[in-house]
């Protein structure tokens, strides 16, 4: 692997995407892909730009590319899972987040996954517990944690008779700030 192009490649990727120029940037990841095809990173950056293009088909095919490349990257598995929870298919998303929960406890993005599962069996307590424990141990510029935020707003925010509601095995569709449905 030529370690520099690499980086130069996923450099200039990151500047195009920057730019708004998501076709170069994708070009250019591919580029890098091509350069590194063991590296999960290329796909995961695809993924990326596709998503924020509203593109979610194609960016869940590419996060589950940098997920079988790299079965180790945690932050492809918790966003591949997140696109699969957002669409509905929360089995999806616990399947794929299940080497996740292993995590060590001060892994921030176990918390989150595990406040997932909570959430998908409506347990709001636990759900709110996990995600304002991994919220704890993350950075305060962590992109992730300031999409937990957005979520845990909006579960604060469910009426308590909703909450009992769900017990029944009804379960509202509600959406976060970015318009993912949350269970």
């Amino acid at each position: 692997m030529d370690e520099a192009r690499f980086r130069t490649l996923v450099a200039q990727g990151l500047q195009a995407g920057l730019q708004g120029d998501t076709p170069a940037a994708i070009g250019l990841f591919t580029q890098a892909a091509q350069v590194a095809p063991h590296s999960g990173l290329p796909a995961f950056l695809v993924a990326s730009e596709l998503a924020a293009s509203g593109r979610l088909a194609e960016a869940e095919a590419a996060f589950a590319e940098s997920v079988l490349i790299a079965p180790g990257f945690h932050l492809a598995r918790y966003q591949l899972g997140l696109l699969q929870f957002s669409a509905g298919r929360p089995a999806a998303a616990l399947v794929t987040w299940a080497p996740l929960h292993d995590l060590p406890d001060e892994a921030p993005i176990g918390h989150h996954v595990r406040g997932f599962a909570a959430l998908a069996r409506a347990d709001y307590a636990a759900a709110q517990a996990h995600w304002e424990q991994g919220l704890s141990l993350a950075p305060a510029d962590d992109p992730v944690a300031s999409d937990i935020r957005l979520v845990l707003s909006a579960v604060r925010e469910l009426p308590r008779s909703t909450e009992s509601g769900l017990a029944s095995g009804d379960t509202p569709r509600r959406s976060d700030a970015d318009g993912h449905h949350l269970h």
